[in-house]
């Protein structure tokens, strides 16, 4: 049955027609991330409308074929203007934009298209092998396990806010309120309508999505009146050539940056609400970190850019086994194609998997195989970035915000859809001026129902709220949701205050407890390698006298790269 499943999937993805679609999917994708402020999530959402009237398979591969190509399109603005086309771009600019400026833009670029290239396969046999495992454990969710994993989520959200952590709430909660207003789906009773019988039906999810991400975006590229009427660039770049051999080599002769990068943006994406933006980082940081000349960094090194680009891709490829696993979006774009999957009445769940072999597996040979065409859309997605960059602003502004408009008229061909995307547009740009992440808000519009929902399946199951302690999974996730709601104070005093010392080992100990509570061996062994561990930095620190770590080293920025 897999081989024959396997086989489906190689023939739908390599279909005449499907192939063209993730060929002009990559393409898209790799000319939107090129254009600064046009992030993936923005493209995708763009093409979401176009896939209503093909298959799943179709659909998602031409989104797939986005995904890939936007986080291999952003570092071509960060390289050639040392401005990240995409969030997930960032750490790209700091060597990869001096590294253009010494006269190396074939190496640069060839560097970041084959960083991404490996790190996307490297995801994508992650992805292939770890999924089924996934979902297989997954079968074992009850609805109170469910809830807590969404619970987990959001304080996920939260904490990797930083800084920002209250703002971060805030948004996830108005996400959540958002999500309340309307119809419930187990009883029928409407909510938060105050009379208006539009509001009967709630938010659709795409008006919702494209409001906050797309028109939000839009106008704040167009506030400035001068800059919306100069076009991104005043003159068109020289001819570049990708350095593909040279840079192949040199991404060999670093195999360890791109094995631990990698690593990085897999473990990143899998956590719900993280995405490109941090893993790059991150993965930047920790080459900077191992290398023996951390000095040269920012000065134009090949793993400067090797670091940031492989661990990006390789974040799609955690994104989407999390998806695939359990049916809960790693970021905005997997949330988005979660909304696909619902639009074509398949419900991502633990056991999708068993339940659509072909489509799942389907999903694996698009997104391992878009890397391949990513590679030989790049040249053509770098002329095209060039002739883009011609453009106003308001002129690419006005033409992107038709196709929203059409797109979310076709929907349901109601015009409160419409004026749904108006005012969440407004809600997102002044979310934006006041610095709250959109992200949280996304992820509380696509997980507060699926909360909602577990929750009042546990509670009509029964009304013990013990369940929610004894059951392994529902407590191991609220152990790990406790520990995240903390970690930005720990984050925040590590180094300067004792008890961060006992942070990590008390980590340990906790997850290990639902881990002894399971069946089998293989999980309680694992849970009696975590209080090993634990134990064993207690009892390190304790001969260290509780002295405290130096902080962590200064993480460069765009103005010092």
């Amino acid at each position: 049955m897999f081989v024959e499943n396997v086989i489906a999937a190689f023939a739908a993805v390599f279909a005449l027609k499907n192939f063209v679609l993730l060929s002009i999917g990559v393409l898209a994708g790799i000319v939107a991330g090129a254009i600064p402020g046009f992030t993936i999530t923005m493209a995708v959402v763009l093409v979401l409308p176009f896939t209503f009237g093909l298959s799943p398979v179709e659909g998602l591969s031409t989104m797939l074929g986005v995904f890939v190509g936007g986080f291999s399109g952003g570092l071509i603005s960060a390289q050639l203007m040392g401005i990240p086309g995409t969030p997930s771009a960032v750490a790209t600019t700091f060597d990869g934009f001096p590294m253009v400026r010494r006269g190396k833009p074939g190496l640069a670029l060839g560097l970041g298209v084959w960083s991404s290239f490996f790190g996307g396969l490297l995801s994508a046999a992650v992805l292939i092998t770890t999924a089924p495992a996934l979902a297989r454990v997954g079968l074992e969710y009850g609805p109170w396990d469910y809830f807590m994993l969404i619970v987990f989520a959001l304080t996920i959200t939260a904490s990797l806010a930083g800084e920002n952590m209250v703002k971060g709430l805030i948004a996830g909660v108005v996400g959540l309120l958002a999500a309340a207003i309307g119809e419930e789906e187990i009883n029928g009773v409407a909510r938060l309508t105050f009379g208006i019988e539009s509001l009967g039906q709630g938010f659709a999810y795409l008006p919702v999505l494209i409001g906050l991400f797309a028109f939000s975006q839009l106008l704040s590229d167009v506030q400035d009146h001068e800059a919306a009427r100069r076009p991104m660039l005043d003159k068109a770049a020289a001819a570049v050539r990708i350095e593909h051999w040279a840079a192949i080599r040199e991404i060999f002769a670093r195999w360890p940056n791109l094995l631990r990068s990698s690593a990085i943006g897999v473990f990143v994406g899998i956590l719900p609400a993280a995405g490109g933006s941090i893993s790059n980082i991150l993965a930047y940081d920790q080459a900077k970190k191992a290398s023996r000349r951390p000095e040269e960094f920012g000065t134009g090194i090949a793993d400067g850019i090797i670091a940031p680009e492989s661990a990006n891709n390789a974040t799609a490829g955690g994104a989407l086994t999390i998806m695939m696993a359990l049916g809960i979006p790693g970021d905005a774009v997997t949330a988005v194609m979660l909304g696909a999957l619902l639009i074509h009445n398949v419900v991502p769940s633990p056991s999708f998997i068993r339940d659509q072999p072909v489509l799942a597996y389907s999903i694996f040979v698009a997104f391992f195989f878009a890397h391949f065409v990513m590679i030989a859309m790049q040249a053509v997605g770098l002329r095209l970035f060039l002739l883009c960059t011609r453009l106003s602003m308001y002129v690419l502004a006005a033409v992107i915000l038709f196709y929203c408009a059409i797109g979310i008229f076709a929907l349901n061909n109601v015009t409160f859809d419409i004026w749904t995307m108006f005012w969440f547009g407004l809600i997102g740009y002044v979310m934006r001026v006041l610095g709250f992440p959109l992200v949280p808000m996304i992820l509380g519009v696509v997980l507060g129902n699926i909360a909602e929902i577990n929750l009042n399946r546990a509670v009509s199951i029964s009304v013990d709220p013990t369940l929610f302690l004894v059951r392994p999974w529902s407590l191991f996730f609220l152990i790990l949701a406790a520990f995240s709601a903390a970690f930005p104070w720990f984050q925040a005093a590590r180094g300067r205050a004792r008890w961060t010392l006992g942070f990590i080992p008390a980590l340990s100990i906790s997850t290990a407890l639902p881990l002894f509570m399971m069946g089998g061996w293989v999980r309680p062994l694992v849970g009696a390698v975590l209080v090993g561990f634990g134990l064993s930095l207690l009892w390190r620190r304790a001969r260290e006298g509780w002295r405290l770590e130096a902080p962590p080293e200064h993480r460069p920025t765009l103005s010092e790269g």
